[in-house]
């Protein structure tokens, strides 16, 4: 009877192993980010090391192969995030991208993850096209985009009587969809724009920008970009006196690290929607204080997207016993997505990550209780009230 109930365990044993798939014996992710140019804190090393922190929770190992980080630096081109990509795919034996800052070369890499049965965890870009008329079965829109951005803040800085609108706007996949969105809303709720201006990325001189915005003499002046794009403008605006003037400034898209750039005396009462906040609880804090160690600065949603994304797509290859992408995919929406900063979260057949969005508000100087508190959050806003609605979609892996 010991025998044979020792060779039952052992086959068993076998069985498991034998189910237990993942191709090359690795787990190999790449981080495609941005290391040198105008994204590059609010991604970038800090993308990279939040794969790490992910991978050292989950454990050193999946299914009992090992897992691997690497990082390489996009610069903003797409030419040059695709060559990457591809090389990761053809010699690399990559099994998933992450990140990806920029709209337009998360675009380019999606239909490609799409072509070569591979999987894109998208934390970086904002593109709300990613998962409406582009969708993929193999692409997960993890942290924000630009419907969720445009409805949240659009909603409050209306409802506080900003009324008309006149858009910065970065001349991008992003910049562009953005402002579209933001421009459905603001009209649905009986607000007017009346007019804008497109900058190229990584402008640093916006005076004459600022000038046709004070012009406008719009009420709300929204800046749809991002990185550096967003510092500059938002300085400059506040130097030719737009906010003395009783203009409302509106970064549409704004990091913790934007705050810091700017200083919270020229980006006070400023609004902003983000998908995370370092100094939610207990539990975030230690996470971001551990983060602020190893990176000099407190982790931006992107960072968290990142650290979120990685780890559920660990816990699916887990539970599907291998790493095939179909099958991992399938895990991904059968699983509630929990981490450090999402909780209930729920991947939806169009790769969108359904989970909380937050209304915040730049503190002034003396609010500022200690380095890094910069954000008041006014409103949280549920996942399904934030995000695009299926009735509203048109992907067809929703509609079948």
């Amino acid at each position: 009877m010991r025998r044979r109930m020792l060779a039952c365990a052992i086959q068993a044993t076998m069985t498991s192993a034998a189910g237990a798939q993942i191709s090359q014996d690795v787990v190999r992710i790449g981080v495609l980010t941005d290391l040198s140019s105008w994204g590059r804190d609010n991604s970038g090393p800090g993308s990279v090391e939040a794969a790490r922190m992910a991978v050292e929770e989950f454990g050193p190992t999946v299914l009992g192969k090992p897992i691997e980080i690497i990082g390489a630096d996009h610069q903003m081109k797409t030419d040059v995030g695709t060559q990457i990509v591809r090389g990761w795919f053809d010699n690399g034996n990559v099994d998933a991208v992450v990140d990806i800052p920029n709209s337009a070369i998360a675009i380019a890499i999606h239909n490609m993850v799409r072509e070569r049965n591979k999987i894109a965890l998208l934390s970086g870009p904002g593109a709300s096209s990613l998962t409406d008329e582009l969708c993929s079965p193999n692409t997960v829109h993890f942290t924000y985009d630009t419907y969720a951005l445009s409805k949240v803040t659009a909603s409050a800085v209306i409802k506080e009587g900003g009324k008309s609108w006149f858009f910065v706007t970065a001349d991008y996949a992003f910049g562009r969809q953005l402002e579209a969105d933001a421009t459905r809303f603001i009209k649905e709720m009986g607000g007017s724009v009346l007019g804008g201006v497109r900058h190229p990325t990584n402008t640093a001189d916006f005076s004459s920008f600022a000038l046709q915005a004070q012009g406008s003499k719009a009420d709300v002046v929204a800046f749809a970009n991002a990185g550096e794009d967003t510092d500059n403008a938002i300085k400059q605006s506040g130097e030719f006196g737009l906010v003395q003037g009783g203009q409302k400034l509106v970064g549409l898209l704004m990091f913790d690290t934007d705050v810091h750039a700017i200083g919270l005396k020229s980006a006070q009462g400023t609004y902003m929607t983000t998908a995370s906040y370092w100094n939610m609880d207990e539990a975030t804090r230690a996470w971001s204080k551990k983060f602020y160690a190893r990176t000099q600065v407190m982790p931006t949603m992107i960072h968290t997207g990142v650290y979120g994304s990685v780890l559920h797509y660990l816990k699916a290859i887990k539970a599907a016993g291998t790493d095939d992408p179909a099958k991992v995919m399938a895990k991904m929406r059968e699983l509630p997505i929990e981490d450090i900063f999402v909780h209930g979260g729920k991947l939806r057949q169009d790769g969108r990550v359904i989970r909380d969005m937050y209304l915040a508000k730049v503190k002034s100087p003396d609010q500022s209780k200690e380095p890094w508190d910069y954000l008041d959050i006014v409103k949280t806003v549920k996942g399904e009230d934030a995000f695009r609605p299926v009735s509203e979609s048109k992907c067809p892996l929703l509609k079948n």
